[in-house]
C-alpha cells in the first residue's frame, strides 16, 4: 500500500491496521514464550538434541519462506513483512534456547554452569545480539558448534533474511502500484 493509498483509508480503518500491526506480533511473541515455558522439555541425548534442532530450523525456513510469498502479494506488504519478522527472530531464538536446554540437561558440563529455561534464553539472547559472553559460556565442543551454528544462523537471518523481506515489500508494493492485485 502506498502512502497515498493508506491516507485515503477511513481514519478508523487506518487506526485499526495500526493497532493489529502492533499487537499481532506481540501476540505471537507472547505465545512463542508461553510454548517454550509449558511444552515438556526433558533430558534428551545429543542426537536427539540435533535432531530438534534441525527440525526447529526447518520450520522456521519453512514459515519464513511462507511469509516472503505472502508479503510480496499482499495487499498491505509492510505489514505484513512486520509479523513476518516478529513471528521469525523469536521463533529462531526459541529454538536455539530449546537447544540449548536439552544440551545443557543431557550433558549438565556443556556450559559454565547448570541453565534452566530462562537461563537458555538468555544465553540465546546474548548470542543474537552479539554483546558477548562472560556470565554463561559453552565449556563442551558439542556446545561451542552448537553455539557456531547459532552465530552463523544469526548472521544469515539478519542480513540474508532481511534483504530478501525487504525485497518481497518493494514486490508487493510494485505489484499494488502496477494494479496485478492477486483476488
Amino acid at each position: 500500500m502506498t502512502g497515498r493509498q493508506y491516507d485515503e483509508l477511513p481514519a478508523a480503518a487506518r487506526r485499526r491496521m495500526l493497532v493489529w500491526a502492533f499487537v499481532r506480533p506481540a501476540l505471537i511473541m507472547t505465545g512463542l514464550l508461553l510454548l517454550y515455558y509449558l511444552l515438556p522439555l526433558w533430558d534428551r541425548h545429543s542426537r536427539l538434541t540435533g535432531v530438534s534442532l534441525v527440525l526447529g530450523l526447518a520450520v522456521v525456513a519453512a514459515l519464513l519462506t511462507w511469509q516472503i510469498r505472502k508479503i510480496s502479494t499482499s495487499k498491505y506488504p509492510r505489514l505484513r513483512a512486520i509479523e513476518a519478522l516478529s513471528l521469525t527472530a523469536p521463533l529462531f531464538i526459541i529454538v536455539f534456547a530449546t537447544a540449548y536446554f536439552a544440551s545443557a540437561q543431557g550433558n549438565p558440563a556443556s556450559f559454565s554452569e547448570r541453565l534452566n529455561r530462562t537461563d537458555s534464553l538468555y544465553f540465546t539472547v546474548t548470542v543474537f545480539s552479539s554483546v558477548g559472553f562472560g556470565d554463561i559460556v559453552p565449556v563442551t565442543d558439542q556446545a561451542r558448534v552448537l553455539v557456531m551454528i547459532q552465530m552463523l544462523g544469526d548472521l544469515v537471518l539478519i542480513g540474508f533474511v532481511a534483504r530478501v523481506i525487504l525485497s518481497a515489500v518493494q514486490a508487493g508494493l510494485r505489484r499494488h502500484e502496477a494494479g496485478t492485485e492477486p483476488e
